[in-house]
């Protein structure tokens, strides 16, 4: 790593353009890791128009889709050969333990060789336009997207926009997390060795406020697709709107786990284990609200909360760790000022609920998993997205119940059904106003899975078909093959003209 992280600009690893930098820590012990390149409106100005220089010269758009594979193939092989060394970055950066990191990173070749598929086999269309006549239509790029992603999942996101806009013939300018920069920049030079041209792929690292607003506001974009908060995803959809560029924004979230009483009770909590303090429940699929039929209520909750309190906490890149710290201090003190209010409005904090002791806790930002029960729609931990490791336990009575507290929410991003039922599962998935539903399952994703949700949880959705053809627009060319005369002003007949 250089002590400085550059912006990556048409190909070049340039500093920002009045010098500015600001400085990443490791969210565990609280030490500098290196400074980063403040982008300002010129910097993106300069990553747009050479994003744009190159898809006007079509040196990637212009690439048959095969082509294009084959380069999205070697840098699949490539990053493959880097999981551990991107990993151990990631982990660096945000904390997240470095167990999940591998096993995340290992998946992610899969987007860049799926869309690159796509991409491949592709076909347009021939609508029956009548006699006389073929339309050809087919689908081509949009131009230069810019792509927003969050610190969570830093390479995983921004690999799931990136594959797809890349595979569909687009050029990028990417403004990855202040928080988790430095593997999105990377990933841009291993694309670049690959065979991607320079100033197809352009990364912009810097603030939200700053550098973020400049890029949601640059009228020469063609797309832009975020993730992040849903208040942050109505201030860009409103800046893009402006523009009239279209938007993928995949938001906030409080996914509920429903627990049915015939389902295995260990693997129920081994489940909702899983969903609530993966990424120490930084996820915007995070297990935060369990629902929990009420015969079984008492067994589950006491089995999870002894298995909450023995999870281990500690150094995010020592192997035995199972949760590490929050990604900064700011993100910590949310967490703790949300089960605050919880405890001052009645709510019962059954394990956790406070910042561990120890010196190896001292430094870094770091909460105990915490089990809330008695939490009701009059709290404000009900509705609110914490983003940490917090998760409400609430009984329900039956199916009617369990569904009606689940869509008591402003989010419908992702949920789970844990029932030994088949017919029960069918039943209440159909009845849940939610995008991404697991039974007996939670947090799984594939390249050809559709991602997104409704209400508050965001516009569109990322991987699958869909996000492929949402960074390309039909182009649809009609061709009289008649050889008819046409001459609509030469007579005073009617003519079919439409």
């Amino acid at each position: 790593m250089p002590d400085t992280l550059p912006l990556r600009i048409d190909g070049k690893d340039v500093p920002a353009a009045d010098g500015a930098t600001f400085a990443v820590h490791n969210p565990a012990t609280g030490d500098h890791l290196f400074d980063v390149a403040h982008a300002n409106a010129a910097d993106v100005d300069a990553a747009v128009t050479a994003a744009k220089t190159a898809f006007e010269d079509r040196r990637w758009q212009g690439m048959r889709a095969r082509d294009r594979a084959r380069v999205l193939n070697r840098a699949a092989a490539e990053l493959d050969h880097r999981i551990d060394e991107f990993a151990r970055l990631e982990t660096l950066q945000i904390g997240r333990p470095l167990r999940e990191m591998r096993a995340q990173l290992s998946r992610l070749p899969e987007w860049l060789e799926y869309f690159g598929a796509v991409a491949h086999s592709a076909e347009g269309t021939v609508p029956d336009f009548g006699e006389g006549y073929l339309n050809v239509v087919h689908r081509v790029p949009l131009g230069v997207a810019g792509l927003i992603t969050p610190w969570n999942h830093p390479l995983l996101i921004t690999m799931k926009k990136l594959s797809a806009g890349l595979a569909a013939g687009n050029s990028l300018v990417i403004k990855p997390s202040e928080l988790g920069p430095a593997v999105p920049v990377a990933l841009a030079g291993l694309l670049e060795e690959a065979g991607v041209p320079a100033g197809v792929i352009n990364v912009v690292t810097g603030l939200g406020p700053t550098t973020g607003r400049f890029l949601s506001e640059h009228p020469g974009l063609a797309r832009l697709d975020i993730t992040g908060g849903t208040e942050t995803g109505r201030v860009v959809a409103g800046n893009a709107g402006r523009s009239l560029i279209p938007v993928t924004a995949e938001l906030g979230g409080k996914a509920p786990v429903i627990v049915f009483d015939d389902t295995e009770i260990e693997q129920a909590v081994a489940g909702a284990m899983f969903a609530s303090f993966i990424a120490t429940g930084q996820t915007c699929v995070q297990g935060a609200r369990l629902l929990v039929q009420r015969t079984v209520y008492e067994r589950f909750v006491h089995r999870f909360v002894e298995r909450t309190r023995s999870l281990r906490l500690g150094d995010p890149l020592a192997a035995r760790t199972q949760v590490g710290p929050l990604v900064s201090r700011a993100q910590r003190d949310k967490t703790a000022a949300a089960v605050d209010r919880a405890r001052e409005q009645g709510a019962t904090v059954l394990c956790g609920g406070r910042v561990p002791e120890g010196a190896v806790f001292d430094r870094g930002w770091f909460y105990e998993p915490t089990v809330v029960a008695g939490v009701t729609p009059d709290h404000e931990l009900w509705y609110d997205e914490v983003f940490g490791p917090v998760t409400v336990v609430v009984p329900f009575d039956d199916e009617a119940d369990a569904t009606a507290k689940a869509n008591d929410c402003p989010f419908g991003l992702a949920a789970s059904v844990w029932t030994a039922d088949a017919g029960r599962a069918l039943r209440v998935t159909d009845r849940l106003d939610i995008g991404i539903i697991w039974v007996n399952d939670h947090h799984r994703i594939d390249p050809s899975s559709p991602w997104g949700g409704t209400k508050d949880s965001g516009i569109g959705s990322e991987n699958g078909l869909d996000a492929y053809r949402a960074y390309t627009r039909a182009k649809s060319v009609i061709i009289n093959s008649s050889g008819r005369p046409f001459d609509w002003y030469a007579t005073a007949e009617d003519l079919r003209y439409s």
